[in-house]
């Protein structure tokens, strides 16, 4: 319950700040555009797919995720406020589920958003209904990693940009360098890397292969982050 009220206090204040709608209509856009007119888009290729929208929405998450997870605890650092929260009855964790659930629910909703990309899509050919939702799911997994860095990132920092720039580095590793280390490198060391590489992973729920150690990656980082999030904060909060 406390973790909902926080994720609903969280959510409404992206709405407030305009941040909220600034996502949707830019992520609605680049996607759209790519999607129905650019170069590469559906009429191009020909085919009743949505591959085209999912690569687009993965790069364009990797970039918003951490604008919205950088002012979440970094602002609070900063103003005092956080000592405040944390003074209320309610755990370390409570705070950052809530603050983690609230980032989740607006990119949840912005998928929700491309829904009639599916349906439009869907009465123009024979559509691969079971590849389009995992790609959907395969987003969603790779939201969770890259918001509990994010919350990681922010928690660290009392500077929002600095918050944004260190989300952005360290989920840089999982989206660009360690699929290229993975090519560059051979033997045991190219497959340790080649499992780090978050495209890998993504790449093939995408393609409709839900695997468990697909899933057990995504939901590892975003334990990981989660976890040394609520470390941090409960180190502040014993000082």
């Amino acid at each position: 319950m406390k973790v909902w009220v926080i994720a609903t206090r969280e959510l409404r204040s992206f709405f407030d700040s305009l941040m909220a709608y600034i996502m949707l209509i830019a992520f609605l856009g680049f996607s759209g555009f790519f999607t129905w007119l650019y170069g590469a888009d559906i009429f191009f290729v020909r085919q009743a797919s949505l591959q085209v929208f999912f690569s687009i929405a993965y790069w364009t998450l990797f970039f918003f995720i951490p604008a919205l997870t950088m002012k979440l605890l970094a602002e609070e650092n900063r103003t005092g406020t956080i000592e405040m929260l944390l003074t209320k009855p309610i755990s370390d964790w409570e705070v950052v589920l809530g603050k983690f659930t609230s980032v989740m629910l607006l990119i949840i909703i912005a998928l929700a958003l491309t829904i009639p990309y599916y349906i439009t899509v869907a009465n123009l050919g024979t559509i691969d209904h079971g590849a389009t939702i995992t790609g959907y799911i395969g987003l969603i997994f790779m939201s969770a990693a890259y918001v509990s860095i994010g919350l990681f990132a922010s928690s660290i920092s009392n500077n929002q940009i600095i918050a944004f720039l260190l989300a952005l580095l360290i989920s840089i590793f999982f989206h660009i360098i360690f699929d290229v280390l993975s090519y560059s490198i051979k033997g045991s060391l190219g497959s340790i890397f080649s499992y780090l590489s978050l495209s890998n992973h993504y790449d093939s729920i995408s393609r409709g292969v839900i695997d468990s150690k697909d899933i057990i990656y995504f939901l590892s980082i975003a334990f990981f982050g989660l976890v040394g999030t609520e470390a941090v904060i409960a180190r502040r909060n014993a000082v």
